[in-house]
């Protein structure tokens, strides 16, 4: 199975948070009017004959996935293949694809000028210049072109140099050298025009050490300070280009990628998208340009492939191709759907999607506690959020987090912190999102205090947060501490908390308490303003009231958020000192439908119909049983009491057990006939009920008979016993006739042993 090849230039309009300046607040992408910044790319192809012709097949392969990929029209690209240029009339570069704007026009011609580059032949110079590939690519990349927009050079070869038959090298003793020297220089002017090169190691072997010089002679200060941004070379294989290209993008521009299925349509293939993205694009491998895909966000909602939706926005690019990018800014966390399908004769290959983000990483920091005495240890506490304020659960969306953290103030230099989230004192739990340290206050700290700490991770905006406080002149006037627990709650419900207060001064105090660290309108406090009179302690009830469901909206989902601010008590009447700052811990999910609230009175009623059923049934089969009429003996008996023939009954026609008298007036019997003008069942209190066509129903007593015909008359005995093996059965033994004075119609005594 492969896995999704991706086009890596859809990435590209995901730098869009990069580009912020310096230390300038992050604004939430769905407050903001979003643009897809353009990037520009050159892709030098090697087309030496160092390498096969399937070699220089994947080089194409791997640069129209380049050069096709962006959906952002305003992102541009050069394709061009270089050799040496070895006689006169030879040149070292071929270019094919002249810089062009990814529009719609854009696109359809750079599919087919990538078909141009071709394997050179011995009179057109087969050797390998790379000085002349690297100041082509950063020609291309530097004319008449914007300072501020990324400049990528993407080099493709096995990294073998050859310039021995290149007269502009000198002579032949000296060409190894001057290549050297002339690469070197070529690599110094990449850097110095801010273009990165990214290797692409193409063939069986390529030189690696050679491929990673060369990445590390371009510039290396990329979007963070981090070793994953920096250029790296990659070797390709001709079946994995999609699933390298995609790597090395997202680390050439600070993304972060995922994987998701891989099936053969018709399918519903599953990816997720991160609580952290700002902006996003699902990649689909479709293989086949037949395939026809739509995509399905985590509500389940059909999502369009242009324009807005909720508070999502949406471009496709591709969409007639093989490969497909649907954008999103400000998509909606959690697994998203994406159903492919295809008519018949286009389903043989699979459809692989992935999914390529960018986001922004915040954090709420705290000092404990806020206004210490000099020689005082405070705990320093950074959370990570989403921009929301949103606490973040898992530990794969900030993988790589690098923190920074000082102490700065009055009085002292600099202390710089170590803060961790390994679970050891005194951070409380690893891996959940808060990183933890301790410092001790100098001695000579003389008044303001600030702590911050900086967050920088690759493909997620740097973010620096900062907390004030105040070194302690001996004891406060004001101290206070609140107490909020940790709760889970519905929208629109409330927590109750405990704000223990002290004033030891002889005036009233002012106290306001705000959240902070979460976006306006999720939680707020109650009450705002507190007054501590002179010389007061006790307690106050402070309550924090979430928000209703509709400003969550989607992203409540069905597990819920979990808000991660805090709640700031400052003293108004103390130049706005904080007095208390604790965490606030909050997990938000939807209020229970009719369901969840009484699921167990529907359990049980429907528990109750099972056991009425089951009753109604059982009766329904004893009433059956006890009128099935199987086993009963039916006798006719004469008018002298002679008992004339036995017929045992079979179980009937719905419980009724049709027959007919045969030969009523030579030799009479019973024979069983369906339909026929008389039947009988049991009674369920003893004996039978005779039914006559036409003449009603008769009851049958145990030990007594009812008239049949003018001169036949019916009784009936109980059920035959058994058969024992090996013998017969138990014949009937009949009692006396009536005798004078009985009754004519009391049947002969019948007993069954």
């Amino acid at each position: 199975m492969r896995r999704a090849a991706v086009p890596v230039l859809a990435c590209a309009a995901l730098f869009v948070s990069l580009l912020a300046p310096a230390g300038q607040d992050p604004v939430p992408a769905a407050d903001s009017t979003p643009a897809f910044p353009a990037v520009n790319y050159a892709v030098a192809v090697d087309e030496s004959t160092s390498l096969a012709a399937e070699d220089m097949k994947a080089e194409k392969a791997a640069a129209a996935r380049i050069a096709l990929g962006d959906v952002s029209s305003d992102s541009h690209v050069t394709v061009f293949g270089f050799a040496a240029a070895e006689a006169d009339g030879q040149r070292a570069v071929d270019p094919v694809c002249p810089r062009t704007g990814l529009d719609a026009t854009g696109r359809e011609t750079i599919g087919a000028c990538v078909g141009k580059l071709r394997r050179r032949t011995k009179s057109e110079g087969t050797g390998t210049d790379f000085p002349s590939a690297i100041r082509q690519g950063v020609h291309d990349l530097t004319d008449g072109t914007d300072p501020s927009q990324p400049r990528v050079l993407f080099l493709l070869t096995d990294g073998y140099m050859d310039v021995s038959d290149s007269p502009k090298y000198g002579s032949p003793e000296h060409r190894e050298d001057e290549g050297k020297r002339q690469l070197g220089l070529a690599l110094k002017e990449a850097a110095a025009q801010n273009v990165q090169i990214w290797p692409l190691g193409f063939g069986d072997q390529p030189r690696l050490d050679e491929l990673k010089r060369m990445a590390a002679g371009g510039y290396q200060k990329g979007c963070v300070d981090l070793p994953s941004a920096s250029p790296q070379p990659h070797k390709v294989k001709a079946s994995d280009i999609g699933s390298t290209l995609e790597d090395i993008f997202a680390a050439a521009h600070c993304m972060r990628h995922g994987e998701g299925t891989s099936k053969r349509p018709p399918a519903t293939l599953e990816i997720g998208i991160s609580p952290l993205a700002t902006v996003g694009s699902i990649v689909v491998d479709k293989g086949d340009p037949q395939v026809k895909i739509t995509y399905y966000d985590p509500s389940g909602d059909e999502v369009p492939t242009h324009g807005s939706f909720k508070k999502s926005q949406f471009e496709l690019a591709g969409g007639t191709g093989p490969v497909e990018a649907l954008k999103i800014v400000d998509p909606l966390p959690g697994t998203w759907k994406v159903k492919a399908e295809a008519p018949e004769g286009h389903r043989s290959l699979p459809v692989s999607v992935s999914v390529l983000w960018q986001g922004e990483l915040r954090g709420a920091i705290t000092m404990d506690p806020p206004s210490p005495g000099a020689g005082d240890k405070v705990t320093v506490t950074m959370r990570l959020q989403t921009r929301e304020g949103y606490q973040i659960k898992d530990p794969r969306d900030y993988a790589g987090l690098r923190v920074r953290s000082q102490l700065t103030g009055d009085g002292f230099s600099p202390v710089a912190l170590d803060l961790t989230d390994d679970g050891k004192a005194p951070d409380s739990t690893a891996s959940d999102g808060s990183f933890t340290g301790a410092v001790r206050i100098p001695k000579s700290a003389t008044g303001a205090l600030k702590v911050s700490a900086t967050l920088t991770a690759s493909g997620l905006r740097a973010d620096t947060r900062s907390e004030d406080g105040w070194r302690a002149p001996g004891q406060l006037p004001v101290t206070a501490f609140l107490s909020l627990p940790e709760a889970s709650v519905h929208p629109g419900a409330t927590i109750t908390g405990t704000l223990e207060l002290h004033n030891s001064s002889d005036t009233a105090h002012t106290l306001r308490l705000s959240v902070a660290d979460l976006q306006p309108g999720l939680l707020s406090v109650n009450p705002a303003e507190i007054t501590v009179k002179a010389h007061e302690s006790g307690t106050r009830k402070v309550t924090a009231e979430v928000a209703p469901a509709n400003v969550f909206g989607d992203r409540l989902g069905h597990d819920g958020l979990r808000l991660a601010g805090s709640v700031k008590v400052a003293d108004t009447t103390d130049h706005d000192r904080t007095l208390a700052q604790p965490q606030l811990s909050v997990r938000v999910t939807p209020e229970p439908g009719i369901w969840d609230k009484y699921w167990w009175a529907f359990v049980s009623a429907a528990a109750l119909v099972v056991l009425l059923a089951v009753a109604g049934a059982v009766w329904v089969r004893q009433r059956r049983r006890r009128r099935d009429p199987h086993g009963l003996v039916l006798r006719l008996v004469s008018d002298d009491g002679t008992v004339l023939n036995e017929h045992p009954a079979g179980h009937g026609h719905k419980q009724w057990y049709e027959f007919a008298v045969a030969e009523a007036h030579r030799s009479p019997r019973i024979e069983r006939r369906p339909h026929g003008p008389y039947a009988v069942q049991r009674s369920p209190e003893g004996g039978a009920v005779l039914r006559k066509r036409g003449g009603g129903r008769t009851l049958v007593p145990a030990r007594g008979q009812v008239p049949l015909t003018d001169t036949l008359h019916l009784a009936v005995g109980g059920d035959v016993k058994p058969t024992r093996k090996g013998g017969k059965p138990k014949q009937p033994t009949v009692g006396p006739r009536p005798g004078a004075g009985e009754s004519s119609n009391a049947s002969p005594y019948i007993d069954f042993e």
